[in-house]
């Protein structure tokens, strides 16, 4: 090609413009090496509360002291119609799958501490995701997806670290339950003493301050607190000399304790460089218990049950909001507005999809996910259209929300069917199944249809099992009966 003395004056004169306007904004561009420390994807710090009433928390409105959860959700976004399930374990299935319970058996009940299933290892879990686009992956705490058989255990499931329990209960200073330790990092049994959600706390802690900026991180950090047994230390248990009554004084300081820990990882974070580049979501796995039948398997009938869901109907356990709507808040600094707040219904299933596609993350395309990417609602853009809430679908039982009508449907003797409109009645006071019964026939067909892909429950499978192998191979006489009353 010839060029004549004017193009290579123009030329010049471009090449010129283009050096001069890359000093010009040389100021203002980050260095190299911090572009190189920053992850091309958020670390995710996952905390998961416990049994925690929904107005258990300072920015309810609760005399509990939780001054980290509330600057928390000060500086991120407030999630006022969350929902998880109304039980510990399909709760925690539900995230880490991104699928309703109900698919793969885990919808009724918890796994007990004899139980011997777990959760499908068939399921591509979430930390496996991840692990495939670079993530360090790592759960510290409760895991009750699985605990006789080590196919079941975290490091099975995905995990590159492990510490904390197995079950889904256990004492807060022994850290056993029925007599048995159940404590275990990376698989190994641990003997040490301490406060469990002291020692949660502090291994995170010691995880994030061990752990390469430059690599992302999944941590799902599950608090037992404040689960039964309600067991505190004296110095909490001062702050609340105030409450008179010991269960509800025991559970404060629980949440409390809780709190300082999240602070304090919160703290960890800010040291290594990593919390303006982290996801941080909290929650409680299912409402507060109102009952004590389901605060787990220490017996609590003795006294108050503490937990309070604010106006919401019932807890733990049950479909109603209180069993369901939970309290959780997601916060990321530069990314979702401080002190926003998010009110249109979300479901914990959801979180597979959404942290999937922030890592750049792949499920399993053989089992479709039931959650849907919400990052463009916590981010204030265009709101993600979920206008069905499965709450639970069961033999025997099941509720489903279809934009603000929300049924519960017992199957059982004697049957009900209840219809509430959420918009004009959270508190689910008024049933209005007899004057809508258009809309309860839709939505109990829509029940029917997502029963046709369920399986059966295993809780109900081993119960029937473990209630066979006594009633029909053995004979009851009066010392038998006291033998199998006292069975823990």
């Amino acid at each position: 090609m010839n060029w004549s003395n004017d193009n290579v004056k123009i030329l010049g004169f471009f090449i010129a413009c283009i050096v001069a306007l890359l000093l010009g904004v040389r100021g203002w561009l980050p260095p190299v090496a911090a572009i190189a420390q920053q992850p091309s994807r958020p670390h995710i710090l996952y905390i998961m509360s416990d049994d925690q009433g929904w107005k258990d928390v300072g920015f309810h409105g609760s005399d509990i002291k939780t001054p980290n959860l509330d600057r928390l959700a000060q500086t991120g976004a407030r999630l006022e119609q969350y929902y998880a399930h109304p039980m510990c374990t399909p709760s925690r299935a539900a995230l880490l799958t991104g699928r309703y319970p109900h698919r793969y058996g885990l919808q009724t009940a918890v796994i007990p501490s004899a139980g011997t299933y777990g959760l499908a290892t068939d399921e591509w879990l979430l930390p496996l995701a991840l692990k495939e686009v670079g993530y360090k992956t790592a759960i510290v705490g409760k895991w009750h997806l699985g605990h006789s058989d080590r196919q079941y255990w975290p490091l099975q499931r995905g995990f590159d670290y492990q510490y904390g329990p197995m079950l889904g209960e256990i004492d807060y200073f022994t850290h056993s339950a029925h007599g048995q330790v159940d404590w275990y990092r990376n698989n190994e049994l641990v003997n040490e003493e301490g406060y469990v959600t002291t020692l949660l706390g502090q291994d995170a802690v010691k995880l994030i301050e061990a752990h390469d900026p430059n690599t992302p991180l999944f941590l799902y950090l599950a608090f037992t607190a404040p689960h039964a047994p309600y067991q505190a230390p004296e110095e909490y248990l001062d702050q609340y000399q105030s409450i008179p009554d010991p269960n509800r004084r025991a559970y404060a300081a629980m949440i409390t304790v809780m709190d300082d820990q999240i602070g304090q990882v919160l703290d960890a974070l800010d040291r290594q460089g990593m919390r303006e580049n982290t996801l941080v979501v909290f929650q409680s796995d299912n409402g507060g218990p109102r009952s004590a039948k389901v605060t787990g398997e220490v017996d609590t009938s003795g006294g108050t049950i503490p937990a309070d869901n604010g106006p919401f109907r019932n807890g733990k356990g049950s479909l109603y909001e209180g069993g369901t709507r939970v309290v959780a808040l997601a916060s990321w600094t530069g990314h979702i507005e401080p002190g926003s707040m998010v009110n249109q219904p979300m479901h914990i299933v959801d979180w597979y999809p959404t942290l999937a596609g922030l890592a750049g993350a792949a499920s399993d395309p053989s089992k479709p996910l039931d959650g849907i990417n919400i990052w463009s609602a916590l981010t204030g853009g265009q709101i993600p259209y979920r206008d069905e809430v499965v709450y639970g679908i069961e033999p025997f039982r099941a509720a489903i929300r279809q934009g603000d009508w929300k049924l519960v449907w017992q199957v059982m003797l004697p049957s009900r069917v209840e219809l509430f409109n959420l918009a004009q009645d959270p508190g689910e006071e008024t049933n209005l199944a007899d004057q809508h019964r258009g809309i309860v026939a839709r939505l109990k067909r829509k029940g029917e249809a997502l029963y046709q892909d369920a399986k059966f429950p295993l809780f109900i499978e081993e119960a029937v099992g473990a209630a066979k192998s006594v009633l029909f191979t053995s004979v009851a006489t009066p010392e038998e009966l006291e033998v199998i009353d006292n069975q823990p």
